[in-house]
């Protein structure tokens, strides 16, 4: 019996072990923030270990983003190379991530819910042993809270709280509306669109610029904003013609050849959108049914015509619930990129109509393309006084946007290419160019220099690309160079 009893007492022991080599711990430090601190983990932003919001236990995390940071909390680990590992959260909160990088990268999001939700991803690992376990927000959106985080693998958790001296950079692209709760993937620009992108008009007219066939855009615009759609008699509703006088100067250009090059310019790469409003523009949606109307009359151009989304360019007021409502529609029927052409007076406060538009589809903005011209002398953001024609006046009024809570993807500079294509506020390319790095890398400001650098700063916008090609392309070939000496 005695024997029996040892050998039993044997085998338990060696299930014990095998059950513990089978079932790796938790290997991250202070994965439920119950330290009732930060500690292990190095964290950007504002954030704090707060007790009335827990998961489990009785702490959480609680991570404030801005207009410029994601509130990242990250913690590295030593891992096994060419090992699986599982990662999970429990998280609460708009447009809260949870991912890895190093070893593996990998993460997966959610666009918000309310009460916690848990993400969790899969991964194996690489050669390196060196792995980063990060949290985070999204630009301008509220505080999230995070708890019970578990990395489920073998391997060697910190032995002292981890503060490493620089958290990897692992923001991802622009969220856009997603259709499930969570995604494993990052999820894509809107309108797959390049980080950084140039915006240029598209003429269906001729006032005197070089007058183009679609397909004859060069490649450097990302963006080919089609100018523009015109108002019916339907409240709300619009509609697109080539104009004839514009299809006789280019030897007859059709309808179909319109929209065969539309497909062309899209195999290259570009989006096309269509345009609303204008300095002579007059479409209005003010209520319910305007915006039903203009959103079905959008929706029937982008079937017909092949359109990548809308642009809003209305210059006579803007009602932001009802074309908040109306671009909800464009976006769920196949407009992806939504963008806005704002004067400098409707983004001075984000009590004006636009500002509030932008701010309310924030989800599906692609980006706000402010007019920098036709202005005379604004407020920025620190509130000096700046003068159109100048770098300051480019930085110190997007510093606005910024701060009023448009993330920095979704701001860029809009300009007129040449002195001939606005009354006022023309500047040289290169100025462009300087403002563009003032925003995403700190260098090459003027007198304002940002609060911080902003690496997503979207790019520039130009009306219009036919005065850019009356310039010989000076604009776009100067601009589009800068873009790609962007972070």
């Amino acid at each position: 019996m005695s024997l029996l009893a040892s050998v039993a007492l044997a085998l338990g022991v060696t299930l014990a072990l095998g059950t513990s080599s089978a079932s790796a711990a938790n290997i991250l430090a202070n994965p439920g923030f119950e330290t009732g601190s930060t500690s292990g983990w190095t964290c950007t932003g504002t954030s704090s270990v707060v007790s009335t919001q827990a998961h489990d236990g009785s702490h959480s995390l609680s991570a404030a983003p801005s207009g410029s940071d994601t509130a990242q909390c990250s913690q590295q680990v030593t891992v096994q190379p060419n090992t699986a590992y599982k990662l999970s959260a429990w998280v609460q909160g708009s447009y809260v991530y949870l991912g890895v990088s190093g070893s593996a990268v990998q993460n997966t999001w959610t666009p918000g819910a309310t009460g916690w939700q848990q993400l969790s991803l899969s991964f194996t690992t690489g050669s390196s042993t060196s792995l980063t376990v990060y949290l985070h927000g999204w630009y301008g959106q509220p505080a999230y809270l995070a708890d019970d985080v578990n990395l489920d693998g073998p391997g060697t958790p910190p032995t002292t709280s981890t503060n490493p001296t620089s958290p990897t950079s692992t923001t991802p692209t622009t969220p856009t509306s997603p259709t499930t709760t969570t995604t494993t993937s990052t999820p894509p620009h809107n309108g797959d669109l390049p980080k950084h992108i140039l915006t240029g008009y598209w003429q269906n007219f001729d006032n005197g610029a070089k007058t183009l066939k679609l397909a004859d855009v060069p490649t450097t615009y990302n963006v080919i904003a089609v100018a523009f759609a015109d108002a019916t008699s339907t409240p709300g509703a619009v509609s697109f013609t080539l104009d004839p006088a514009l299809s006789s100067k280019l030897g007859g250009y059709t309808d179909a050849q319109f929209r065969d090059d539309i497909k062309t310019v899209q195999a290259r790469g570009q989006k096309v959108i269509i345009s609303v409003g204008g300095e002579k523009g007059t479409i209005s949606v003010g209520d319910s049914s305007s915006a039903s109307n203009f959103a079905n009359s959008v929706k029937q151009l982008i079937s017909t015509y092949g359109f990548d989304g809308v642009d809003i360019d209305l210059e006579n007021g803007i009602n932001a619930t009802y074309m908040g409502q109306a671009l909800r529609s464009i976006h769920d029927g196949g407009g992806s990129v939504i963008t806005m052409a704002p004067q400098t007076i409707d983004m001075q406060s984000t009590q004006g109509g636009y500002f509030q538009l932008a701010l309310n589809v924030k989800d599906i903005l692609t980006v706000v393309n402010m007019q920098y011209y036709n202005s005379g002398a604004m407020l920025g953001c620190n509130g000096n006084v700046y003068s159109q024609g100048t770098v300051d006046f480019l930085t110190g009024l997007s510093c606005i946007q910024l701060q009023g809570g448009l993330r920095a993807d979704q701001v860029a500079f809009g300009l007129p290419s040449s002195g001939s294509a606005a009354g006022g506020g023309y500047q040289s390319p290169s100025n462009v160019v300087s403002a563009m790095n003032c925003m995403a890398k700190g260098t090459d400001c003027s007198s304002f220099k940002p609060p911080a650098a902003y690496p997503e700063f979207r790019g520039a916008m130009t009306w219009s690309i036919n005065w850019d090609a009356s310039n010989g392309y000076g604009f776009a070939n100067t601009v589009s160079a800068g873009l790609k000496n962007l972070p």
